[in-house]
């Protein structure tokens, strides 16, 4: 019977899906015409998703609603997309731009006024619900590039002019375009002015040009609540991102009773000195901070603020910490020479298109950076026509000083050390601070160098870690109620604003401490719907699982026995290649690439485990070349045949043994690799799941290329690949996997 209903369902679906839509050339040109055509067909797509409970789908449900004119009906669904989305008051902000338009567009209908006058009723109406904690970054939603959208809507139509005809999904897209084009060239002016009179009513913003004590310029934007007489505490920010964002940052702080100040990296706004990201945080920090302390509206207390760039600057600060400086909040922060703008050692070819993004301008270059195919090209480009990686700024014809400055320290060397404390600096870290990461994060592996670093060579720091299933934005910000497909747990989806700020009440307000914070290291367990807490990284576990590399005719293995007679896995990748095809592992449901890889699963697991902590490997092999650029990937095969990604590594062989000094391999002589800086994660494995590791080499458009020939990896070009690459896994390698036992 389940077979017959779901041969009838995908048949229906099929039919739905291979549905066309009709225009005439007469609707293509007539806007009132055009809008009806669209309201036709937004009310039948909209059927498609009327069950929908799925963030994604309830995203779409409310948009061909409002195309559709079922305004009301809109509204509830937009609430009911917040709730799926993540908590009420977090989500606060999702599709507000479209909300008001909608609830314009229901008063204008029922009370038979003009749209502009609804829409000051409607931003009335809603403006009064909004706290400010949560809507902070409220005119972030109203900076649309409108002729973006206007030309997107020109590219849908423009298919009209061979046919008068579209299928379904060219119909999706042709609405969502024009509802977004709608939206924004209706409410956006209106909307901004409409907030910019609510600022000025609330704050005091001023903008200081200062002087550093060596002379360089930089911008102070400071944000103070009208009507407030009294000296706060100030939490500042260091944004090399320049632009609206800063007003956000203040904002943020006055919400939760600060004074807030944002510093814009030297170079940026309107500083007239050159751009150069991380160099010289340690020095220009300290000095606002004096500035800061020496104002009548701060009480000599500062707190600092920020997430990725931002956290990073917070550890600039600190290499030399001024008294006034009480505490830092550095989350999710880059560790520069540490995991940007090299992985363990490789460089990353998103480096080039950070340092365009955050140089091209005083503020930030968003079309340059947003054009995500002009990136993909440039990097596709080098990759395919095996030049130097130190070429891949010449692809598009812009030689950049700070790209090639960068490759020209492969080591962590002075350069990167002198941006951040540095082994005993940690000891001289004696304030507060609270390090916030995700198992996702794209920095993680920043955030805990200097929260290991700090345990390492503090006797007594005074530093707490909270870490998740968060990605980069998550852990900055807020917990999503999904990520990457998985239901985050209910104790999991905290706001990290909330969080920061009651840490801040605690540390420079006397307030109580955070109730999440029971131990220093605070860590959820996902599937668990727990947080555990314990006083350092080492205690998120309490047991190894050890599985050697074992070779197998059908399907390479992890085993707990280290085998009895040592053989290997021969691995051969051809640099010279680079137009292979794609080769998948299948999980049964999923499949992942494995191009260049060795896949070794376990047998089915017949308990359950908890996996915690970032795994280790001990890989023994042989090489024919002097280096190579190693990937690991652990992941889980759930019950339903499922891939759920658990950790990954990207290193180079030279410095598995230290990132300061390159050793290179032995050709054709067995080494010891070291495996030590994976990403962290922890999470229930149920029994019935399997785990496997992908092992292989890095041969991608978005890392340099290692040939092996031992010289600087980003002076190789293809002509050094020559022979193919050979290793020899042995099968006595192994795998440490960190375990939790309650």
């Amino acid at each position: 019977m389940k077979i017959k209903l779901l041969i009838i369902t995908l048949f229906f679906s099929n039919i739905v899906c291979s549905q066309k839509f009709y225009l005439s050339k007469n609707s293509i040109t007539d806007s009132s015409v055009l809008e009806r055509k669209i309201s036709n067909i937004a009310n039948e797509i909209s059927k498609k998703y009327k069950n929908s409970k799925r963030p994604d789908s309830l995203e779409r449900l409310f948009k061909f609603e409002i195309l559709a004119g079922n305004y009301k009906k809109s509204l509830s669904t937009i609430s009911d997309y917040r709730k799926a989305y993540a908590d009420s008051n977090s989500a606060r902000m999702k599709a507000i731009a479209f909300e008001f338009y909608a609830l314009a567009k229901e008063i204008e209908k029922n009370e038979k006024t003009t749209f502009s006058k609804a829409l000051n009723k409607a931003f009335e109406i809603k403006y009064a619900t909004l706290p400010e904690k949560y809507s902070f970054r409220i005119t972030d939603y109203f900076a649309e590039n409108i002729s973006d959208h206007r030309k997107k809507i020109k590219n849908s139509l423009d298919t009209f002019t061979k046919t008068d005809s579209i299928d379904f999904n060219s119909a999706i897209s042709l609405c969502l375009n024009y509802l977004n084009y709608k939206t924004y060239s209706t409410v956006q002016s209106q909307i901004t002015q409409s907030l910019a009179l609510k600022d000025k009513k609330k704050f005091i913003v001023e903008t200081h040009n200062l002087k550093t004590i060596s002379g360089e310029s930089v911008t102070v934007m400071v944000t103070r609540r009208k009507g407030n007489k009294l000296a706060l505490p100030v939490i500042l920010t260091n944004n090399i991102y320049a632009g609206k964002y800063d007003d956000a940052l203040g904002k943020r702080a006055v919400a939760y009773d600060y004074v807030g100040v944002v510093l814009n990296t030297r170079g940026k706004r309107n500083s007239n000195d050159i751009i150069e990201p991380f160099e010289h945080e340690a020095q220009d920090v300290y000095d606002i901070i004096d500035w800061i302390s020496k104002q009548p509206w701060c009480n000599g207390k500062v707190g600092m603020i920020g997430g990725s760039y931002l956290g990073f600057s917070q550890w600039g600060a600190v290499k030399k910490i001024h008294p006034a400086l009480k505490t830092i909040v550095p989350q999710v922060a880059v560790g520069i020479g540490i995991d940007f703008p090299k992985n363990n050692n490789v460089f990353m070819s998103y480096m080039l298109q950070w340092i365009s993004y955050v140089t091209n301008n005083k503020f930030t270059d968003e079309l340059d950076f947003n054009n995500y195919a002009k990136w993909d090209s440039i990097n596709t480009a080098w990759y395919k026509n095996g030049k130097s990686f130190r070429a891949l700024d010449s692809i598009n014809g812009k030689p950049n000083k700070i790209f090639q400055r960068w490759l020209d320290h492969p080591d962590y060397d002075e350069y990167w050390k002198n941006m951040i404390p540095y082994k005993t600096d940690f000891s001289k870290i004696n304030i507060p601070v609270l390090t916030t990461t995700g198992y996702y994060d794209a920095d993680q592996l920043g955030a805990l160098y200097y929260f290991k670093e700090h345990y390492k060579y503090n006797n007594n720091p005074n530093h707490y870690l909270v870490i998740g299933p968060y990605d980069h934005g998550g852990a900055q910000n807020f917990a999503t109620n999904m990520l990457r497909g998985y239901k985050i747990d209910e104790v999991a989806r905290i706001n990290i604003n909330d969080l920061v700020f009651s840490w801040f009440d605690y540390v420079l307000k006397n307030g109580k401490k955070p109730k999440l914070l029971k131990d220093k290291v605070n860590f959820q367990v996902m599937d668990t719907n727990e947080w555990c807490h314990v006083s350092n990284l080492e205690k998120t576990h309490n047991n190894s699982l050890v599985l050697y590399l074992q070779k197998d005719l059908n399907s390479n293995r992890l085993i707990k026995e280290k085998p009895e007679t040592l053989d290997f896995i021969t691995q051969i990748v051809d640099f010279k290649n680079r137009e292979e095809k794609d080769i998948y592992f299948d999980a049964g449901k999923d499949s992942i690439r494995i191009n260049n890889s060795i896949v070794y699963q376990t047998d089915i697991l017949d308990k359950d485990i908890i996996i915690s902590g970032a795994f280790t490997a001990r890989l023994k092999a042989s090489v024919n070349k002097k280096d190579m650029d190693i990937t690991m990937n652990l992941l889980q095969i759930k019950q339903d045949k499922t891939i759920f990604y658990l950790s990954d590594y990207l290193g180079r062989a030279s410095y598995a043994k230290s990132n300061e000094q390159r050793q290179l391999l032995n050709p054709d002589q067995i080494e010891i690799i070291p495996i030590d800086n994976s990403t962290f994660v922890s999470k229930k494995i149920p029994k019935g799941s399997k785990l496997v590791l992908i092992l292989g080499i890095n041969k991608s458009p978005d890392y340099e290329i290692n040939y092996g020939t031992g010289k600087d990896v980003s002076e190789e070009t293809i002509a050094d690949a020559k022979e193919p690459l050979e290793i020899k896994w042995y099968t006595d390698s192994y795998i440490e996997i960190p375990i939790l036992e309650k």
